[in-house]
């Protein structure tokens, strides 16, 4: 192979690649793959889930050791966190890579960013950390570590681009991710069928621990009512085991309050008291108060009605299409939801010191991601106390009566896609980094560092060539005034 050919295939090149949770474990295995097909002598290692290691990333950890979510889960973990921040940055000394990509986990990230910077390692960012809703003084510190941020909508381009950081739109690759599929309510009923509840808890097992108990309890409830059947939509991060312990849990104490009822003895609460989760950035303005211990759940003649509910894991967007109805928690599952074009309820539940800092910092009308990206709030949002279990099952009997507030929602859901962009998200995010890395080589690599200018095209238009351009300027050192380690 020829000098020449080497630099096209990659041969030689290292990258490193980092994830922390569920999403960017799926965006980045994407990514990998459009990139290996630009560059397929490219060698990536670093932090992921399955999906990155499926697609080639040789794992110094994997992705679910650090995602962890509120400040006392956080410090439960810390050790263990630092061990994996360590093992990275040795194997970034050792390896010396080209450049990294760093995807979203932005309290993990930016703090690996500042110290690649020091070594003189280009940093990519791919998913935008939302700056732009909260602590907004980040911008900063990511002008300083950043050299090319890669965002999903097209807003933040500019946003990004005023405050000094070369920035790329490269659209959001949930569009090709989330295939197209017939909707329940498209189809003929068949007299006797139930209704189909998806419930979607979270990516987090903090998430799943506060609000898996409350949407079960909602789903009892319902189930006192209406013929229901629930499919549990298990996250690709979430252990079978742990769902299945919730799920007995919530069996026990269905029977017990049954018993008690049955007794004469006062019913025993049927759902424990969830512990609250830290709230991801961009959660809401207009925060209702904290959540209170939940009531027991009673059926008809005072009795627990209990439900069939089945877990799915493999083809969870099948489940989903399939559903009349979802409760899902917030975060980038409602776009899932929403692309498939299935109403749905948007719940989250927040420790109470969360709570006051979301208040005081941010400024969005909306904490649903679906919510923001339409411009209105489409689906409902139940917060804090608001996520309880008859608050939750009296919208879910409205929205599953109101054909006429079920069809306005639908009609909102089906401009989410539009709204995300084109397809091809994944390949265009790749051949800004198969730019950068083409770039680097012919300006010698890390040892040699420049921050690198965007495309001038738009991401829609852009191919590998066109972005290319690492142009040279200042080193980072030289800008940070801080050397290489």
């Amino acid at each position: 192979m020829t000098a020449g050919e080497a630099a096209a295939d990659g041969s030689g090149e290292e990258l490193l690649v980092v994830a922390g949770e569920a999403s960017g474990d799926l965006h980045g295995a994407r990514l990998l793959a459009e990139l290996r097909r630009l560059r397929p002598g490219l060698r990536a290692f670093g932090m992921g889930g399955a999906e990155l290691r499926a697609a080639g990333l040789e794992a110094v950890a994997d992705s679910s050791e650090v995602a962890v979510v509120g400040v006392v889960e956080v410090f439960r973990m810390l050790p263990r966190i630092r061990q994996v921040f360590a093992a990275l940055l040795a194997a970034v000394d050792r390896r010396r890579p080209r450049a990294a990509v760093l995807i979203d986990f932005p309290d993990f990230n930016l703090r690996l960013a500042g110290r690649l910077a020091r070594r003189g390692i280009p940093v990519i960012y791919y998913v935008s950390p939302q700056v732009w809703a909260w602590r907004r003084g980040r911008v900063r510190t990511i002008a300083r570590r950043v050299d090319r941020m890669l965002v999903l909508f097209a807003f933040e381009e500019e946003f990004y681009r005023r405050a000094g950081v070369p920035a790329v739109h490269v659209g959001h690759p949930l569009v090709d991710e989330v295939p197209r599929l017939p909707s329940a309510w498209d189809r003929e009923p068949v007299a006797g069928e139930p209704y189909r509840l998806a419930l979607l808890p979270g990516s987090r097992r903090s998430e799943v621990a506060a609000l898996l108990p409350v949407m079960l309890a909602a789903a009892a409830r319902l189930a006192a009512e209406l013929p229901v059947a629930v499919s549990l939509i298990r996250a690709p991060s979430i252990p079978e085991a742990l769902l299945a312990g919730h799920l007995e849990a919530w069996r026990q104490g269905l029977a017990a309050s049954g018993e008690r009822r049955q007794g004469g003895g006062a019913a025993a609460p049927m759902v424990p008291a969830a512990p609250a989760v830290e709230m991801p950035a961009a959660q809401g303005l207009a925060l209702p108060p904290p959540a209170p211990q939940m009531p027991p759940v009673e059926g008809v003649q005072g009795l627990p009605m209990p439900p069939p509910v089945r877990v799915v894991g493999e083809d969870r967007f099948g489940a989903i299409a399939d559903s009349h109805l979802a409760l899902c928690a917030s975060g980038t599952a409602t776009l899932e939801v929403g692309l498939l074009g299935t109403p749905m309820i948007v719940l989250y539940r927040l420790a109470l010191w969360s709570f006051v800092l979301a208040k005081l910092l941010v400024r969005l009308p909306n904490f649903a991601m679906v919510n923001l990206v339409l411009g209105r709030e489409a689906v409902p949002e139940l917060l804090q106390g608001e996520a309880e279990p008859e608050r939750i099952a009296a919208e879910a009997r409205r929205l599953l009566a109101d054909g006429e507030a079920r069809a306005r929602m639908r009609a909102a859901l089906a401009e989410l896609r539009p709204r995300l962009g084109e397809g091809g998200a994944s390949r265009r995010a790749a051949e800004q980094v198969a730019a950068v890395l083409a770039g680097l080589r012919a300006g010698g690599g890390p040892g040699a560092r420049r921050t690198l200018a965007t495309a001038t095209a738009p991401a829609a238009t852009a191919t590998a060539t066109e972005a290319g351009a690492a142009e040279p300027r200042r080193s980072r050192q030289a800008r940070d005034g801080a050397p290489a380690a």
